[in-house]
């Protein structure tokens, strides 16, 4: 056999086992899942999708090349489904949904977006296929979106009444409010079918789960366009956020600054695939030599494989330590403040 069809069977497999237990840990706990279990399992899920790039080093054709190409291209698209999940906690926040029905809405957001990545991956590949300035469109995108990621204010980059979604579906469609703890989204009350508050919020999780798969697909085809990294480093990408859903709840504080990594990891690759048509731009215009230095960025970066994964490495790990950095003088500020006697820092 083949050996890219046995890593194409052994993604499907991993696909469907990951899903089963992630589904099965989230449903059947009885007690709820804490910050340091959550951990445990998100850690688990990131380490299955880490060993998958060792099995594509050693049996894909494309070698180490492919597999590093996979890497970064999980590591960008996992943390732009974390930001995903900052936005379905907000949402629940400014919605009123509690605890008890969180975790089916984050269930059916994640199922909606692997649905929607494929989609627009299939879709987004095969137009760069018959387009290939497609690019330097999509590029122009990610730096746009990295721009007002940056900007935005997080108190006022989400509201549910704005929506058209919710709009259309509450003023269309009958809603009877009901306990939230029964977790329907339809229900049915005087002999007709309602749709329930949940619904409302499930559509605006729904709409916010388009606008990522959107983004998604310029960030992934900035790495790679090679279907199998595309579509592999996306569907992992989202496997497991059900865990990671419950870690963030619980130390928000440590992700600070993972907006703002991300933010440059999309205006890094959005940069890199606009500047070969700028030089195009400007070997026509009587530039040729800074012209054909930025159209040659593109064949470097396809020869140095590896600078793009260090690069998006280094900012993710940059904006954690300072997330982590940032919490832990604000807590001890605080403490200063409130009178508390913090302990002595060690002497070295």
């Amino acid at each position: 056999m083949h050996s890219e069809k046995v890593l194409w069977i052994l993604f499907w497999s991993l696909f469907v086992i990951v899903s089963a237990v992630d589904y099965y840990v989230v449903t059947h706990r009885k007690k709820p899942i804490d910050v340091k279990s959550a951990l445990r399992w998100t850690a688990l899920w990131v380490s299955v999708a880490l060993a998958f790039a060792g099995a594509v080093w050693q049996l894909h054709p494309g070698g180490h090349q492919i597999a590093v190409a996979y890497v970064a291209g999980y590591l960008t698209e996992y943390s732009l489904s974390v930001d995903n999940l900052f936005v379905f906690i907000l949402i629940f926040s400014l919605m009123g949904v509690q605890p008890v029905a969180q975790p089916k809405l984050i269930k059916l957001g994640i199922y909606l977006s692997i649905v929607l990545r494929i989609v627009f991956i299939l879709v987004g590949t095969a137009l760069l296929k018959e387009l290939h300035w497609l690019i330097y469109l999509f590029g122009a995108l990610l730096i746009w979106t990295a721009w007002k990621m940056l900007t935005a204010d997080e108190e006022e980059s989400v509201h549910p009444e704005k929506n058209i979604f919710y709009k259309i579906a509450s003023r269309f469609l009958p809603v009877h409010a009901e306990d939230q703890a029964t977790k329907r989204l339809f229900t049915r009350h005087a002999g007709a079918w309602c749709i329930t508050p949940l619904f409302l919020v499930f559509v605006v999780i729904g709409s916010t789960d388009v606008l990522f798969a959107i983004d998604s697909i310029p960030a992934i085809v900035g790495i790679s366009t090679e279907p199998f990294v595309v579509l592999t480093s996306n569907v992992f990408a989202v496997l497991g956020l059900n865990s990671l859903f419950f870690a963030i709840r619980g130390i928000m504080g440590l992700f600070k600054f993972l907006k703002h990594g991300v933010s440059l990891i999309l205006f890094f690759i959005g940069a890199k695939m606009v500047l070969p048509g700028f030089g195009w731009v400007l070997a026509h215009i009587g530039l040729p030599s800074a012209g054909h230095s930025l159209e040659a960025t593109e064949e470097w970066f396809k020869a140095n494989i590896i600078v793009p994964l260090l690069v998006i490495g280094f900012i993710l790990g940059t904006s954690i330590v300072l997330s982590v950095w940032h919490d832990r003088m604000t807590i001890r500020k605080n403490g200063a403040a409130n009178g508390t006697i913090l302990p002595p820092k060690p002497s070295s």
